[in-house]
């Protein structure tokens, strides 16, 4: 790994100090600070000609300051003449805006990919995309991790028993379908109805809870509107006990408050995104050695599919 160095924004530096730790790896000398009018300032002060450049920034809230940040980033190190640049992103920001779903709206999950690989990125990693269909937007590699080891570890160490596997939404099938059949579990579908892009209405169960500890899996909770009615819906069918799990906790405007206040016993995310001061119902699971295990690969130019599930 000697040939290898780690930057990070200002984003999400506890994570990237974990993924750092895990490495065995300082994080590269860099300055990112802002002049008196907010333009962002990126001053590399370290060789990083010839040497393998892994920028940690999650595009997470404050979306746009953070976007703008790292293609500042990429592109001061694509004037550095490094051998690869890799953009790791645990969490890819507009990723919801993935295709035309009404009349004269952007795709701007595309757009995003453009401006990163403009900017000078040469690689990307990411964690759980919203759309996984994302990865084709980019025309360089693309390593698609998933949380969801790290998660059912967790899920496994609390020994539940009849636990059911729910998925919120139809568009979540796919992730529940493998946390069911890696814990050994059933699986239960919400049929939702979206009134609007912040409001949700659940029509329908499909499967069996009554008794069960019910988890919804999902990949992102951001006003919380999903999770929270399927709470309701598996609490109205007699589930003994509801448990919501996601990678990335956006947590917009009062969602927690609301999530803390519909009846689930516990909410499981990871630091992808990062927060201070949570709940204590919140657990939050770190997903470091996951993402650190997947840069040492791709350094070494071993195999990233072992860490897929």
């Amino acid at each position: 790994m000697n040939n290898c160095l780690i930057f990070t924004g200002n984003a999400n530096r506890p994570l990237a100090e974990k993924i750092s730790k895990y490495l065995e790896r300082p994080l590269g000398m860099m300055e990112v600070s802002r002049f008196t009018d907010g333009e962002i300032s990126v001053k590399i002060e370290e060789n990083s000609r010839g040497k393998d450049v892994f920028i940690i920034q999650p595009t997470c809230s404050p979306v746009n300051e953070n976007m703008m940040e790292l293609l500042i980033i990429l592109d001061a190190f694509r004037r550095a003449s490094p051998s690869r640049i890799t953009a790791v992103l645990p969490y890819y920001g507009y990723a919801r805006q993935d295709r035309k779903d009404r009349p004269r709206v952007p795709i701007t999950a595309k757009l995003v990919a453009n401006l990163l690989v403009a900017a000078g990125a040469q690689r990307i990693l990411t964690m759980d995309l919203h759309a996984p269909q994302i990865q084709g937007f980019f025309d360089i590699p693309v390593d698609h991790l998933f949380a969801a080891p790290v998660i059912i570890s967790y899920l496994k160490s609390k020994n539940m028993k009849n636990p059911v596997i729910v998925a919120p939404d139809v568009g979540s099938v796919k992730m529940a379908r493998a946390f069911a059949k890696r814990l050994n579990a059933p699986l239960a579908i919400v049929d939702k109805r979206r009134d609007s892009p912040d409001s949700v209405e659940a029509i329908n169960l499909i499967g069996e809870v009554s008794g069960c500890e019910t988890i919804i899996v999902d990949d992102l909770i951001s006003t919380g509107s999903t999770v929270i009615e399927a709470t309701k819906v598996l609490l109205e069918n007699n589930a003994s006990k509801v448990i919501a799990s996601c990678t990335h906790a956006v947590f917009s405007g009062d969602a927690i408050t609301k999530l803390l206040n519909c009846g689930l016993s516990e909410i499981i995310i990871t630091d992808t995104i990062p927060h201070k001061n949570l709940p204590e119902k919140i657990i939050t699971l770190s997903v470091s050695e996951l993402l650190g295990e997947a840069i040492k690969r791709i350094h070494q130019e071993s195999s990233v599919s072992s860490l897929f599930i």
